[in-house]
């Protein structure tokens, strides 16, 4: 599979806010060119047999104003489906979740080039942000973009080999260069240098345990 943290440079990493209703809800953004036509890219992330692959399985009406689930994470509402352009639904996790919701867009680049961009904008209390910061989120969707990557090529894993993955030494390496990634990109979006630290460091802590 070679370098897997190589895969961490491959992605450009936003932080930002934007306004939902009376709300400041917090946004990251992936971006990402996969080689891969647009209509293959779009099929691996609405497909429910490819998504199982390469994500979780999911069941529902997947359709514009269907719903979703994914097993034992998120689920939500299909709000926007425009083949082979662009997807948004709600994300929502827990009895109270307050807004969040996912929007992917694919930008042709050429036939077999694919500019892939993941925006997840939520609204959550600030003491969570303050403890955990953009990282909480930004490093779940590294990893969901580094097994659709695979997924792509061919070079993906098994679902019980995933599994055994996340507790290796590698994958503790992908998730501290995300992590250290994520702190940057909340650097640039204006955060004091403390709290970059302190979040940066709870939030590997917290993936991988240690």
């Amino acid at each position: 599979m070679g370098e897997i943290v190589d895969e961490i440079s491959r992605v450009h990493r936003e932080v930002g806010t934007r306004q939902v209703a009376s709300d400041a809800a917090g946004t990251v953004l992936l971006r990402r060119t996969f080689d891969a036509g647009a209509a293959e890219v779009w099929a691996a992330v609405t497909s429910p047999e490819r998504i199982a692959r390469w994500f979780l399985p999911v069941t529902g009406e997947l359709r514009e104003g269907g719903s979703y689930q994914l097993e034992g994470n998120a689920g939500g509402e299909i709000l926007e489906c425009v083949p082979p352009e662009r997807l948004r639904v709600s994300w929502v996790i827990g009895p109270d979740p307050g807004f969040s919701e996912v929007e992917v867009r694919l930008t042709p680049e050429g036939t077999d080039r694919t500019v892939f961009e993941l925006e997840h904008a939520s609204v959550v209390p600030e003491e969570f942000r303050s403890q955990y910061g953009p990282g909480a989120v930004g490093i779940g969707w590294d990893l969901a973009l580094l097994g659709l990557g695979w997924h792509l090529t061919d070079d993906g894993l098994s679902p019980e080999d995933a599994v055994e993955w996340q507790t290796s030494p590698e994958a503790k390496a992908f998730v501290a260069r995300s992590g250290e990634e994520w702190g940057r990109a909340f650097s640039a979006s204006g955060a004091d240098p403390e709290t970059v630290t302190a979040t940066t460091v709870a939030t590997i802590a917290f993936y991988t345990g240690e």
